[in-house]
């Protein structure tokens, strides 16, 4: 099992407070003004076909979310994973890394998406968290709940990936859930920290 350590550990280090705060008022702001400023219709994702896309929606569709149950659980997720590589990295290295995993899992899913509808969430971006944190330490034992199963995080990973592809390719008309973004911000993190890791190994491992 690979174990993490830092020298200056934080529990909730400075960029991942802000990047919860920051998600935190925006759906508040969803939740409260949507009916009067159209946050979400101004804000979102829009198909590229749509005359609501806007370029700058590849940025900000990340901060918004679709309810209560989807802000806890990124936040969590982002929380949990997000943590330690901003332990890692330092606050500079993780915000590039988790804004280029959130634009790039944008466009992946702008190249997937059906031509009705909306993308919010921090998901994408999430996903190429949780799979850097993977490459990087492939060997850590995660349990995902109600499954008391220990997994190694790169087997967690490659599941979790192949679940999205399935999800993806089935295109159910019943499935609301992003997965080519999910994907799109996946591969992008593991190419990321492969680029990162190319000069030296020893860095990461």
């Amino acid at each position: 099992m690979t174990e993490f350590r830092s020298r200056n550990f934080q529990a909730l280090p400075i960029v991942i407070k802000n990047l919860l705060i920051i998600n935190t008022l925006v759906y508040l702001a969803q939740f409260t003004l949507d009916s009067s400023f159209e946050i979400t219709m101004k804000f979102a994702l829009f198909p590229l076909n749509s005359e609501l896309f806007k370029p700058y929606q590849l940025f900000t569709y990340m901060f918004l979310h679709g309810g209560w149950g989807h802000l806890i659980f990124n936040m969590f997720a982002l929380w949990m994973f997000g943590t330690q590589l901003e332990n890692f990295w330092g606050p500079k290295r993780f915000i590039i890394f988790y804004l280029i995993c959130g634009v790039a899992a944008g466009v992946a899913e702008l190249l997937f998406m059906a031509p009705v509808g909306y993308a919010v969430g921090a998901s994408g971006a999430i996903m190429g968290v949780f799979a850097a944190f993977g490459y990087l330490f492939p060997n850590n034992l995660l349990i995902f709940f109600p499954i008391p199963i220990p997994i190694k995080a790169k087997w967690a990973v490659i599941g979790l990936m192949a679940l999205d592809l399935f999800g993806g390719l089935s295109n159910s008309a019943s499935d609301n859930v992003a997965h080519f973004a999910h994907l799109g911000g996946a591969v992008t993190g593991i190419i990321l920290v492969w680029i990162w890791n190319k000069s030296n190994r020893k860095t990461f491992y």
